[in-house]
């Protein structure tokens, strides 16, 4: 990969009228984009703690890790992009104090010693891995995965024979694992929780997960509580798993991943006095308590899209497509519109032949429909609440997500007595407006 990719380095970025980026991730650079296609003409700079230019982080865990040669093809834009566009970028550098001085003027102090001025504030500093604290969790061999570097020192692990345990039965986890069994590993997943990817998708789409992931060849135990890991001469070499009776079961490792979620990168935030509980909480036009600073991707635990939903008020969502529609709402914001975020959400996961996608939100859903066989790998679950279509977990079937993806965003009803019909096309139901019956 390049090095960091920057724009003009003129005195103007350290004026006042600086639009200032805090995180160089998607994020960022997607605000950095949305500004200058709102017509935003100020000089913008972006900090960044990776001394990397900003990359993609989703195919660290599929294709780059498998093939990790061409680094270059990560990059979200090149040097000459930011510097047509006057975006400063500074890598490997972070910002170690943030105050507004005025309604309209700020200062930031980064870890060079630079000083900022800035008009406007956007924080995009995204999130770390959460860790484990456990005895030996310190050895060699033992991973994590959020950078290119993180990915880089796995891939090097991976290979024929290699025993990878991964602790961690979400997406991360499972992209991990599924990559490195097609590298020729022998893989096992320990799941805390008693199905796959429970807090994203439901109990038919966790099942279907466990016995695709099974038939792959890929050893997975649920409910595995982790007790600590053995090593010798500095490397990790078993996981303790301790069962239902208190005794310890070792399980072999060269290497091992740990993928149990994230924690949203708040510190900055805090320091500026705004409300924080798991994420920087915003509005639905992207900005923080203060009135003033904008926050969006990872970092950003925003009003639930479409409003309330029992005792769900507010959510943090992780993917590429929520950051582009937030730093959309954030640029608008900035520029002193007054849209808010309405879009569906959606997210997608590949795991070598089973590409899943999801739109919209199932949280407090109350009935799901089945549409398709999971046994044949091309399925859909959609949820329900009140009889109204809220989501959709789809499985190598593309043309049902978008079906459930447009009636989401256009209000056109997908009755739950008709769509568990593979007869009959959800797309067509959207294009006329109504429901069409199979004979």
């Amino acid at each position: 990969m390049t090095g960091c990719a920057s724009g003009s380095r003129k005195p103007k970025h350290e004026h006042r009228r600086n639009a200032l980026i805090v995180g160089a991730g998607q994020a960022g650079v997607e605000l950095a984009t949305a500004l200058r296609a709102a017509g935003d003409d100020r000089p913008i700079t972006m900090i960044g703690a990776e001394r990397h230019a900003p990359y993609q982080r989703p195919p660290l865990s599929k294709g780059f890790l498998k093939d990790p040669s061409d680094a270059g093809k990560l990059l979200l834009r090149d040097s000459t992009w930011f510097a047509q566009q006057d975006i400063t970028v500074a890598c490997g550098e972070s910002v170690d104090g943030l105050v507004w001085e005025s309604d309209s003027a700020g200062k930031a102090l980064t870890s060079t010693g630079r000083k900022i001025g800035f008009a406007s504030l956007a924080l995009a500093t995204g999130a770390t891995p959460r860790r484990l604290s456990l005895p030996g969790a310190d050895l060699g061999g033992i991973h994590y995965l959020r950078s290119v570097e993180d990915a880089r020192t796995l891939a090097q692990g991976l290979g024929q024979s290699a025993k990878l345990v991964v602790i961690g039965g979400g997406f991360i986890g499972l992209e991990v694992a599924e990559t490195a069994r097609q590298s020729g590993c022998r893989v096992t997943i320990l799941e805390a929780a008693h199905r796959l990817i429970g807090r994203a998708v439901c109990e038919t789409t966790s099942t279907f997960y466990l016995q695709a992931v099974q038939r792959r060849g890929t050893k997975v135990r649920t409910g595995a509580e982790i007790a600590g890991f053995t090593g010798e001469n500095g490397s990790v070499r078993s996981v303790q798993v301790r069962d239902a009776t208190g005794n310890l079961e070792e399980i072999a490792a060269d290497l091992v991943l740990i993928g149990i979620g994230v924690v949203p990168e708040t510190g900055l935030a805090e320091r500026l006095g705004l409300a924080v509980d798991n994420g920087v909480h915003v509005d639905e036009r992207m900005v923080a308590s203060d009135g003033r600073t904008v926050a969006l991707g990872d970092m950003a635990n925003m009003p639930l899209p479409g409003g309330p939903r029992g005792d769900i008020e507010r959510i943090r969502l992780e993917s590429v497509p929520n950051a582009i529609e937030q730093a959309r709402i954030a640029a608008a914001t900035l520029m002193g519109g007054t849209e808010s975020y309405s879009a569906v959400p959606w997210f997608w996961s590949d795991q070598g032949g089973i590409k899943l996608q999801i739109a919209g939100l199932s949280h407090g859903h109350d009935r799901t429909v089945l549409r398709g066989d999971p046994d044949s790998e091309k399925f859909c679950v959609l949820y329900y609440l009140r009889e109204q279509l809220v989501a959709a977990d789809c499985i190598n079937n593309p043309r049902d997500f978008m079906a459930v993806k447009t009636a989401l965003r256009t209000g056109v009803p997908l009755p739950p007595d008709v769509v568990w019909d593979v007869g009959v096309p959800l797309m067509e139901i959207v294009r006329g407006g109504q429901v069409a019956v199979s004979i």
